[in-house]
């Protein structure tokens, strides 16, 4: 029995290495959205090139448990209540909200993030349509609520206000 989660580990850990060996990443501090824009520092987003795409490791504490809507938004901005990061990072004009696994849509529709019941989020995932040059001179932004990936019944997945945000570094290769 012990062996099981052991030999998990080790396998999460050998593809996780093979994913992202030799392969650029950056590291984006997140905040909380406050009245000023940047409130307090909730942790760190690695991002790093990967066979896929991207992987995107969470290190977040004191977030609201649950899903959050999780998007690359189009300005490096966290001011006016997040207001000012603009819309969804959308370069060809799709004008949808399709989700991070469809080509037509949004390309700036991440994954959703999984907060767990003591506030934090950890759980690496996947954007397979994205390369880390793409995402610089962005900003990342987690919403209140979840993310349906599609536009109905509500518009943009669904996701509510902003509550915290990141803004990716320009020299992050």
């Amino acid at each position: 029995m012990r062996r099981k989660p052991l030999c998990k580990t080790i396998v999460a850990s050998f593809i996780s290495l093979i994913l992202t060996s030799a392969y650029a990443a950056t590291t984006v501090p997140m905040y909380m959205i406050d009245a000023k824009g940047q409130g307090k520092s909730i942790g760190s987003i690695k991002i790093e090139d990967s066979l896929c795409g991207v992987l995107i490791t969470p290190d977040l504490h004191d977030l609201p448990p649950g899903l959050h809507g999780f998007h690359v938004h189009q300005k490096p901005s966290c001011g006016d209540r997040g207001m000012a990061a603009g819309d969804h990072l959308d370069p060809d004009e799709t004008g949808e909200h399709n989700g991070p696994y469809r080509k037509l849509g949004h390309l700036g529709d991440l994954p959703v993030l999984v907060v767990d019941q003591a506030g934090n989020a950890t759980i690496p995932t996947l954007a397979p349509r994205f390369k880390l040059s793409k995402l610089n001179g962005h900003s990342i932004i987690i919403h209140e609520e979840g993310d349906n990936y599609a536009d109905s019944p509500k518009k943009l997945g669904g996701g509510g206000p902003r509550i915290a945000c990141g803004i990716i570094g320009e020299g992050a290769l």
